[in-house]
């Protein structure tokens, strides 16, 4: 027998979870957590809880406490007992990724869950390292979301990372739809974080479609599922975006919501004892979020433009989560609930938000044009008291003049009905007759 088929024999034999390696049992289960005694595995290292022969509950180390090791179930908790099986599997969790993942709808293990056998791929770790600082491509092309109201005043490029920052039912995951249909990517990777489960198939089906499920891999961890799986669903759908990112594809990657994801990992470090800190989260909440942000953005080959949906609570937009999430990402679209309730949809407030990329991909002409609607916009919201209840006069103020003039035109443009297209070029022709109408 040549080496090569003793190394590969070998393999095979640590990789079966019941031969030649220390068992582990189950003494005690605190909350989420259970703890194991008998073992001594790594951090990340995913383990197998048996709960009868044949049937398993797989669990990642979360931490150590003495000769004790806290074990996270990805899965319930129910059928575990003192005293069960615990075998440590020699590695960290890994999800199987290739070109059939193209239109399917994957748990947070990436397991299918839409009825369809899923053939298997090659593993990649879902704890990977950012690309280096020095690898990264500058961001310099323009990524069209197809939306007017983004691509005119929030001009966003290809590879950045940007935030979509709301309160609940003003109009995100309508938004997120749009911008899976209508932006520039060659792939969607969507993932969808604690939310309801009643809007996992009405996202599919109204807000995707059949044409933007083609060409996107969906990932989902409802809120009713344990604080772990949700974690990793966010870090299994960033994995597969860096899959086809490595093949030299331009990837869309959408999650929601980001604060979902942060309140698993504040249940995560809770449960292993961590000290809670600003507003009950813990430092751990603070310090995973630029591990998951700045996996996106340009490589040597490939991009992912990444867009996060932000809950708000109490549209408090100063809030810790939100606060650390603005200061990681490269930009910022703040939905308005006044907006909303004004029936104005997309919601989006373009004084309130800003994409910190904008200069550097459109051109100077459109920059300027920008700035000056974005000026007169100002101005109108700032008499819009006095103007609504007739005590502006005319002729006081020569910017609130145009502002006056060009408002009703403006306010249609920022107007855009979901299933309503707008191409980049179309867009920009638009807003140079808006400036024109309100010189």
């Amino acid at each position: 027998m040549s080496l090569l088929d003793l190394a590969a024999c070998r393999r095979r034999v640590e990789e079966l979870p019941y031969l030649c390696q220390p068992v582990g049992v189950v003494s005690k289960v605190v909350g989420l957590t259970l703890e194991v005694r008998g073992i001594k595995p790594s951090v990340g290292e995913v383990c197998l809880v048996e709960l009868v022969p044949g049937k398993h509950v797989v669990a990642e180390v979360a931490g150590f406490r003495e000769e004790v090791v806290l074990l996270m179930p990805f899965g319930e908790l129910a059928g575990v007992r003192p005293g069960c099986r615990v075998y440590p599997r020699r590695r960290s969790f890994t999800v199987r990724v290739g070109e059939h993942l193209l239109g399917r709808v994957l748990n947070g293990l990436g397991e299918p869950i839409d009825g369809k056998p899923l053939p298997s791929g090659a593993p990649l770790p879902v704890n990977n390292r950012p690309p280096s600082p020095l690898a990264r491509r500058r961001i310099e092309e323009v990524f069209a979301t197809g939306v007017r109201a983004i691509d005119a005043f929030i001009t966003c490029g290809r590879g950045q990372r940007i935030g979509i920052f709301a309160g609940s039912g003003v109009g995100k995951s309508t938004l997120l739809g749009m911008i899976a249909r209508f932006g520039s990517a060659d792939v969607n990777v969507i993932a969808l974080v604690g939310e309801r489960g009643r809007e996992v198939l009405e996202f599919i089906e109204k807000d995707l479609g059949e044409e933007g499920l083609a060409k996107s891999v969906v990932v989902v961890a409802t809120s009713d599922e344990p604080a772990l799986l949700r974690l990793r669903a966010a870090f299994v759908a960033t994995t597969i975006a860096e899959y086809f990112r490595d093949t030299g594809r331009h990837v869309l990657l959408l999650m929601d919501s980001l604060t979902r994801f942060a309140f698993a990992q504040r249940e995560v470090g809770l449960a292993v004892g961590e000290p809670p800190t600003t507003r009950g989260y813990t430092p751990s909440v603070f310090a995973l979020l630029p591990r998951l942000l700045e996996r996106a953005g340009n490589a040597a080959r490939g991009s992912i433009t990444g867009f996060y949906t932000v809950l708000v609570e109490g549209d408090d937009l100063n809030e810790p989560v939100t606060d650390a999430a603005r200061s990681i990402l490269d930009g910022h679209i703040v939905l308005s609930r006044e907006l909303a309730q004004a029936n104005h949809y997309p919601a989006i407030d373009i004084l309130a938000s800003v994409s910190r990329l904008m200069n550097s991909v459109v051109a100077p002409e459109h920059r300027e044009r920008a700035d000056y609607l974005r000026s007169l916009l100002a101005a109108y919201r700032q008499a819009e008291d006095l103007i609504n209840i007739g005590a502006y006069v005319a002729g006081s103020n020569p910017t609130v003049d145009r502002a006056i003039t060009v408002y009703p035109a403006l306010n249609a443009f920022l107007r855009q009905k979901p299933e309503e297209y707008c191409s980049f070029s179309e867009c920009v022709g638009n807003l140079s007759r808006l400036v024109e109408g309100g010189r």
